[in-house]
C-alpha cells in the first residue's frame, strides 16, 4: 500500500516539475519574442512602409498598410537608376570582400606561425597603429592621388580603401583562428608533400570556416554600407553605390519617403540572404568547439 501511495506521489512530483519547466519555457519563449519584436521593429517598420505611398504615411501613424500598393517598387524600376545602384554595391562589396580574405588570410597564416620573426612583430604593430589611425584625415590627400592616376568614379578608389580598412581586423582575426589549429596537422600534410601554401589551401583554411564566416560577413557589410568614402569618391551616376544613390530621395523641402523605404528594402535582401548561406557555418563552428577536449 505504502509503495504504491510513493509511486503516485512520485508521479504527481514529476508531472508538476514537467509542467513547471514547460511553463517557464513558454514563458522564456515569450520574453524573447517580444525582445526580437522590439529590436526588429525599426526592420517591419521599413518593410512594412515600402507598401504605402508617401501620403500615407505622413498622415497616419499606424505602421500597417492601409491601402497595400506596389507604386514605390515600380517607380524604382521605372524612373530611377537604383539597379544600378544596386549593381555597382555589389561589385564593391563583392571584389572588396574577397581581396580582404585574400589579403587578411595570408598576412594572419604568417603572423600565426612566424610571430616570433622579428619582422612579423613589427608588421603586428603596424596593424594595430593603423586601426588607430583615423581615415577622414586621409581622404584628402587620397583624393589627389586618385585624382592624379585617374581612379575617382571607379570601383577600384573604394576597393583599395575598404580593403585597407578591412585588414587589420581580419588580420587578427583569421590569427586567432589559426592559432587554434594545431600544426602537426600540417606537418603531416609537409610529410605527405605539400608545401607551406598547400597546407594553408588544403588544411589550414578548411578548418578555419567559422572565422572565414565571420570575417566574410564583417567585411561584407562594411563595403555594402559604407557612405562617407564612396560619397567622396564616386561621384558619377553610374558608378554610385546604394548608400550614396538613395540619398536623391531626400530633397531639400521634401522626402519621398514611399521610395526611400522600397529602396530600403530592396537593399537590404542582399545582406540577409548572405547572412543566411554563412550563418550555419557560424553555427557548425561555435558547436564544434563547444565539444572539443
Amino acid at each position: 500500500m505504502q509503495t504504491a501511495f510513493t509511486k503516485q506521489h512520485t508521479a504527481k512530483t514529476g508531472q508538476t516539475i514537467r509542467r513547471q519547466t514547460s511553463l517557464k519555457k513558454w514563458l522564456l519563449t515569450l520574453l524573447m519574442l517580444v525582445l526580437v519584436l522590439i529590436l526588429d521593429y525599426p526592420i517591419f517598420t521599413i518593410f512594412l512602409n515600402a507598401f504605402r505611398s508617401t501620403a500615407e504615411i505622413l498622415s497616419t501613424a499606424s505602421i500597417i498598410p492601409q491601402h497595400p500598393t506596389l507604386a514605390n517598387f515600380s517607380y524604382l524600376n521605372d524612373r530611377t537608376n537604383f539597379w544600378g545602384f544596386f549593381t555597382s554595391s555589389m561589385v564593391v562589396a563583392v571584389i572588396g570582400t574577397i581581396t580582404s580574405i585574400i589579403c587578411a588570410a595570408t598576412a594572419g597564416y604568417a603572423l600565426s606561425r612566424y610571430h616570433s620573426l622579428k619582422f612579423v612583430s613589427g608588421y603586428s604593430r603596424g596593424l594595430m597603429l593603423m586601426q588607430m589611425f583615423p581615415l577622414i584625415l586621409a581622404l584628402i590627400p587620397l583624393f589627389i592621388i586618385f585624382r592624379n592616376t585617374g581612379l575617382v568614379n571607379t570601383y577600384w578608389s573604394v576597393i583599395l580603401i575598404y580593403t585597407v580598412l578591412n585588414l587589420p581586423f581580419a588580420t587578427w582575426m583569421f590569427e586567432g583562428f589559426f592559432d587554434a589549429i594545431p600544426r602537426e596537422l600540417e606537418e603531416a600534410a609537409a610529410i605527405d608533400g605539400c608545401s607551406r601554401f598547400q597546407g594553408l589551401i588544403r588544411i589550414v583554411l578548411p578548418l578555419s570556416g567559422p572565422g572565414t564566416a565571420a570575417v566574410t560577413i564583417f567585411t561584407f557589410l562594411l563595403c555594402y554600407n559604407e557612405y562617407l568614402i564612396a560619397n567622396i569618391f564616386l561621384r558619377d551616376p553610374d558608378t554610385m553605390t546604394i548608400p550614396v544613390g538613395i540619398q536623391m530621395f531626400m530633397q531639400q523641402y521634401s522626402t519621398d519617403w514611399g521610395s526611400l523605404m522600397a529602396a530600403a528594402c530592396l537593399a537590404s535582401i542582399p545582406t540577409i540572404v548572405f547572412f543566411l548561406f554563412v550563418q550555419k557555418y557560424m553555427v557548425r563552428g561555435v558547436v564544434a568547439g563547444a565539444v572539443k577536449g
